[in-house]
């Protein structure tokens, strides 16, 4: 199983990315999928999960209202839109598969910089 995330890059504050994660090597919609971040200040936290079939998606509070969770079956990706970032939200963002009892495939993760 392999996660490659994609879409990181520097945007300024109140401004927009999106982040996508192509999976290969499982059945995609088999599992629930998440993505998590750390930062250098904060340590790794969890951004949010979304479910097998894309209908529902929970967020930490941090992101809630911000950041949108989506899935593609037909791509085998996973998407994180990220509107009116912050400068909080700098961090390596990582893709997670969901295994039995934790995440147990994790992308090398794609960096967010957020500074004007």
């Amino acid at each position: 199983a392999q996660l490659v995330e994609s879409g990181g890059g520097l945007a300024q504050p109140g401004g927009s990315l999106r982040l996508s994660c192509r999976a290969s090597g499982f059945t995609f919609t088999d599992f629930f999928m998440g993505w998590a971040r750390q930062s250098p200040g904060k340590g790794l936290e969890w951004v949010g999960d979304i479910t097998r079939d894309g209908s529902k998606a929970n967020y930490a509070d941090s992101v809630k209202g911000r950041f949108t969770m989506s899935r593609d079956d037909d791509k085998n990706t996973l998407y994180l839109e990220m509107n009116n970032l912050q400068t909080e939200d700098t961090a390596l963002y990582y893709c997670l598969k969901a295994g039995d009892f934790d995440y147990d495939v994790w992308g090398q993760g794609t960096q967010v910089t957020v500074s004007s």
